[in-house]
């Protein structure tokens, strides 16, 4: 064997497995020691440092800024004036002080229009109140750094102080001493020296103070009174600054000219910011002024994570001991003298999916193992118990950076692209021979269309509607190939028992629900992270665990004729008892009987809206599912877009076995033909409509059409069926962990930014979490299977234990929450 092939071999999911866990320690370590050198003050981020994306948006080191849009500013404004805080803010300084104070003010204008300040004079004082948000802001002229700015900053020592001052001047005393560096450096550090003193009296009374840096110049657009500012002396008066004011506790505002010197090109003369600039420099100083207070998803900078909940330190404490009790175990077995003379009995691990979850008619029998051994359950619960630590870590903690989405066409569809060619590049045979949409095929489905949900969600592309709307198709086909997997099982099984039942549900319950207690929080204003959360996990099965009354869906969702919907209308009562799982029709129902007309399409709806609140609002489960307002939008509209994806599942697996019976599955031109322009046709639809509602509304109509048309495309000839990609097969038997675990340990803040454990090099960072995430995701993959015995054993009645078990741990957990 030569050195290349030994190193391929040892190219193994073992070793990626053990390189991800050295990755993750090293990174721990790298940023526990950022943490004590620089600290952690997210706000001290956001004001240092920072670079412009691609779309010219500011990104902030480390931290996610929210873009207050003019309503979430006076929400911020009202919501602190009711908490008793005094919305105060004075800006000192220049032009380009007065500048930020106008686009500042501008942000709370309720017309929308900026205040008309043309026809004060330049060198006026300026103010600006509202009384709905107790809110005053306020611009002294101070073009340099005299008695008047300090005499200013002392009359606030003894009255109520502003709660932000933002100050900044510099052109009046370079142009004053232009001749002389000496001179101004000297005159310029001499006026700092004097505001260090009344600043720092300010900070203790709870002002927050910050000084911005000066913009550079483009010299060769200057005006004529401003032609001798040189770069050079602007440089010299920042560094001056920064050398003195940061031993007080003034903050220097440093992104500020680097948010000015990456958009220098669009200032209007050379001197004045640009109105880029402008907007990015408010956006700032909202961040930093509101995260705290509204702790918006995308806005982790100067927001700070809530203290642990009794729940959470339970649950640490029981993880804690599990990773105690399993190194114990692990280190007896590996270094006892007398482990050749102790047998232990291991539980079989192998890659093996049950039927209904593969989405084939192919039935594979897992074999339970004989022996259950308490090494293997306590090892398999330690490394679980290590994997939502780290879950918990990137997730409910600040100790790992975060930062905004970047969406551009190059970046969505360049990964996805290159996923395609090497999903072609690891292309083989299957071993079974080739078979309308085999175990192979629908792995291989399922992993192609999870490479397009997290490369969707890692760019943040739900703004383009037709990758939204092809993402609603991703989540139909999900759904379809679960209700196409569930039939196939059961007609040729006729397996229904509860052993069988509570098997398909334990990979996807015992993840989520472990999370879902380990991340709870009980803070009212921030209950939407673990309902957000909540929806994402658990979405998928709540629709597959609607298989039961599916045959009951099927016959309610039967078009009428139109002569018996007077009929219906008159019995709407006795339709809404036994039909109310049929959701509103796809035609108006209506009776021109007698000169009237009844629109039983909103008398349908409303009611379909009615079932829908007493299901969720209801206790004890209310809490995992509403927040305070009994808002159920979000599960409203999931099922409103996916409300027969699993129907046309059942229905095409009945009609798939139809076929097979009879030997007779379609494979001609015209079918790929049809199939193609199905796929046009849906491509077409979600360019051509204008909303999300829109698109939404008969996307749950006609998702089946551009599903089967890809079935029929992919099954095209036998030499098709035969093959498959080895690579997506593999992403797509995780692709329930890799849906679960991406908003903990790939993406951050509930999914609207991404973890950032390599700072500076976006790219780099990109790969390395992938790296992590997929590894982590293959390892929990594998521990459901070992635990999935111990969970569910062979005899139901061992079964129905273990759920008894299980609701008494939960009930104390939901009395403690207010479930009951």
């Amino acid at each position: 064997m030569t050195s290349a092939e030994h190193f391929i071999s040892l190219i193994t999911v073992a070793s990626a497995k053990k390189l991800a866990t050295a990755l993750v320690v090293c990174f721990i370590i790298y940023h526990g020691v950022i943490h004590l050198i620089y600290g952690s003050d997210s706000c001290k981020w956001l004001l240092t440092e920072g670079r412009y994306k691609g779309d010219k948006e500011w990104q902030p080191y480390g931290c996610m800024m929210h873009h207050y849009t003019q309503t979430d500013s006076r929400r911020c404004m009202r919501y602190l004036a009711f908490m008793g805080h005094r919305n105060h803010f004075a800006f000192i300084g220049d032009i380009r002080v007065r500048q930020l104070y106008k686009s500042f003010v501008s942000q709370f204008m309720v017309d929308g229009k900026a205040s008309d300040l043309t026809e004060l004079p330049e060198n006026s004082d300026l103010g600006f109140n509202d009384g709905q948000l107790k809110l005053n802001v306020q611009f002294l002229w101070r073009p340099r750094l005299d008695n008047s700015m300090i005499m200013d900053l002392r009359g606030w020592m003894n009255t109520d102080a502003p709660s932000v001052i933002v100050a900044g001047s510099a052109a009046a005393v370079i142009l004053a001493n232009n001749n002389s560096d000496t001179q101004l450096y000297s005159e310029y550090s001499t006026g700092l020296i004097r505001l260090v003193q009344p600043v720092d009296f300010l900070a203790k009374k709870g002002s927050q103070f910050l000084w911005l840096l000066q913009d550079p110049v483009l010299k060769e657009r200057l005006p004529a009174q401003l032609s001798s500012l040189d770069n050079k002396q602007v440089n010299l008066c920042n560094k001056a600054a920064e050398k003195i004011l940061s031993h007080s506790e003034t903050h220097i505002w440093q992104s500020s000219k680097l948010v000015g010197t990456g958009v220098l090109e669009q200032s209007p003369d050379g001197y004045l910011a640009s109105p880029l600039s402008l907007r990015h420099k408010v956006q700032i100083l909202l961040n930093t002024y509101c995260n705290d207070h509204m702790n918006f998803d995308d806005g982790s900078c100067c927001s700070y994570p809530e203290p642990a909940t009794t729940l959470q330190l339970l649950s640490l404490s029981a993880l804690a001991l599990c990773i105690t009790i399993g190194g114990a175990a692990w280190l007896y077995r590996k270094f006892c003298k007398y482990r050749s003379e102790m047998s232990y009995s291991h539980v079989t691990t192998e890659e093996v999916e049950d039927a209904e979850e593969a989405g084939t008619s192919e039935v594979i029998q897992v074999k339970q193992p004989e022996v259950q051994d308490f090494y293997t359950l306590i090892t398999s619960l330690a490394l679980f118990s290590i994997i939502l630590a780290y879950f918990y870590l990137c997730d409910r903690t600040n100790f790992f950076m975060k930062e905004n989405k970047y969406y551009s066409e190059f970046s969505f569809w360049l990964p996805l692209g290159y996923i395609l060619a090497l999903g072609l590049f690891f292309t083989e045979d299957r071993e079974r021979g080739p078979s309308a949409l085999n175990r192979e095929q629908t792995d291989e489905w399922r992993g192609l269309m999870q490479a397009v949900v997290l490369i969707y969600h890692v760019t943040g592309a739900k703004n383009v509607l037709p990758i939204y709307m092809y993402l609603r198709l991703i989540n139909s086909a999900y759904l379809f190939l679960s209700g196409y997997g569930h039939f196939c099982y059961f007609w040729q099984t006729g397996d229904v028992s509860l052993v069988r039942f509570a098997r398909v549900r334990i990979r996807r319950v015992v993840l989520f629900l472990l999370r879902l207690h380990f991340c709870l929080e009980t803070n009212p204003c921030v209950t939407g992270h673990v309902q957000a959360k909540f929806i994402g996990g658990i979405a998928v099965p709540l629709h597959e665990q609607a298989l039961p009354v599916l045959p009951l869906r099927a016959v309610s969702v039967v078009l009428v004729p139109s002569y018996l919907l007077p009929g219906l209308a008159a019995a709407s009562n006795i339709f809404w008892k036994f039909g109310r799982i049929r959701p509103e029709g796809l035609i108006v129902l209506r009776s021109e009987a007698a000169g009237t007309r009844v629109d039983n399409h909103h008398i349908v709806h409303v009611r379909v809206q009615v079932f829908f609140e007493k299901v969720f609002v209801t206790r004890p489960w209310k809490a995992l599912f509403v927040t305070t307002d009994d808002d159920i939008r979000e599960w409203w509209s999931r099922w409103r877009v996916d409300r027969y994806s699993v129907a046309w599942g059942l229905t095409f697996g009945a009609g798939l076995v139809a076929l097979q019976r009879i030997d007779h599955i379609p494979g001609t031109a015209l079918s790929s033909l049809l199939a193609l322009v199905s796929l046009i046709a849906y491509t077409t639809f979600t360019i051509l409509c204008h909303s999300v509602s829109e698109c939404e509304e008969i996307h749950s109509y006609v998702a089946f059409i551009p599903i089967i048309g890809y079935i029929a495309l992919r099954n095209a000839s036998l030499a098709l069926r035969g093959k498959h990609s080895a690579l997506l097969a593999g992403l797509g038997r995780i692709s329930l962990e890799t849906l679960v675990a991406q908003g903990h340990i790939w993406l951050a803040a509930d999914s609207h930014g991404v973890l950032v454990l390599l700072p500076r090099f976006p790219v780099l960072n990109l790969l390395v979490t992938s790296f992590i995430f997929i590894c982590a995701s293959h390892e929990i993959h594998r521990l459901t299977h070992v635990l999935a015995p111990y969970a569910v054993p062979n005899d139901w009645k061992l079964v129905a234990r273990n759920l008894l078990l299980f609701i008494t741990v939960l009930v104390p957990i939901g009395i403690h929450d207010g479930m009951f």
